[in-house]
């Protein structure tokens, strides 16, 4: 049996940047860096024996979600919402009611507040008002303070937050990517689905599957898909066309010859000119990456002439003679 890892710790009471370890000041990349770190560490699959490994990914998750948002973290700095993206109470009664702000305790009524179930504070706040469901928009609709009706200021009531988004990472091959495969994913509840990536998929590129992530009062929130592209054996990336380095032999080179060629979608004929170099480039168009606008790039094939180490009768067949070019002139030598 594997043994249990050691997670890293932090306080309950903690904000999104102690959660990931970072300062304030921290830019983009460094807390990035620090949730894939996390992350990495955290992983529910990586810490089977660990039960409390799940509850800590999700609060880390959480805590990039909110950071990784530059209006959200603008918010939280201010004071405007709390860890978990909900509105900041008023009147100075910070997280909670007596004992202040407890994750995944329960509230009034036995509801979590924080790290479990959102609370939905606007029947509280009717009561304190006078409101009272069915009683909301008059003057005079109840309660100690007369004409304020079912809300502060007459205004609309806040609709009920979402629940927290949920962070995927999505390894996908090269030529996946280059074909925009369909790629399958399970999410935390166990249900498999199908993605369909989008036009100019690469290595980071996100996407968000709508009503996918956690429950909370106002409905559950987004999965957020994030995009590995794995290396590939020969096949490299360059923008958004493919390379690839194409042995040919001497007598190809010299004589040329039609030669059989990988691509991202299967093999190909490719037309060897006599008289090639190593270091000549061939382009095979529309075998490269599909750009967002739906075109593709094209596939770059650079030749390299393979001599064989030892052949007596490729020696016998050029004894005597020798190539009198002077082709090391432009290096100066």
């Amino acid at each position: 049996m594997r043994k249990a890892q050691t997670l890293p710790s932090y306080s309950l009471m903690a904000d999104p940047y102690s959660i990931l370890g970072v300062t304030r000041t921290a830019s983009e990349k460094d807390i990035k860096s620090a949730y894939r770190k996390l992350a990495k560490e955290l992983h529910p699959d990586r810490n089977k024996d660990n039960p409390k490994a799940a509850e800590k990914f999700s609060d880390v998750t959480k805590a990039y979600d909110l950071l990784s948002d530059k209006d959200k973290r603008a918010q939280f700095d201010r004071g405007e919402i709390d860890l978990d993206g909900n509105p900041q109470m008023p009147f100075g009664m910070g997280g909670g009611f007596g004992g202040g702000r407890r994750p995944g305790g329960a509230g009034p009524g036995g509801r979590g507040f924080g790290g479990g179930e959102e609370v939905d504070l606007s029947d509280l706040f009717e009561g304190i008002f006078g409101g009272g469901r069915g009683q909301r928009g008059g003057p005079g609709a109840g309660g100690p303070f007369g004409g304020m009706g079912g809300g502060m200021g007459g205004g609309p009531r806040r609709p009920p937050p979402k629940g927290a988004s949920v962070q995927y990472r999505l390894a996908v091959t090269l030529t996946d990517i280059a074909n925009l495969s369909p790629q399958r994913i399970t999410l935390s509840d166990g249900k498999t689905i199908d993605l369909k990536l989008p036009n100019g998929a690469e290595d980071g590129t996100q996407m968000r599957l709508s009503g996918k992530g956690e429950q909370g009062p106002g409905g559950a929130g987004d999965a957020i898909v994030t995009i590995v592209e794995k290396p590939h054996a020969f096949f490299r990336r360059d923008g958004d066309d493919v390379r690839l380095e194409l042995p040919v032999t001497l007598d190809e080179a010299v004589n040329g010859a039609k030669v059989k060629v990988p691509t991202t979608s299967g093999a190909v004929m490719l037309t060897v000119a006599p008289g090639s170099s190593s270091g000549k480039v061939l382009r095979l168009k529309g075998k490269g990456f599909t750009r967002k606008d739906g075109s593709r790039g094209d596939q770059l094939v650079t030749l390299e002439i393979d001599i064989p180490e030892s052949d007596t009768d490729l020696k016998q067949r050029l004894d005597g003679w020798s190539d009198g070019r002077t082709v090391r002139a432009k290096l100066g030598v």
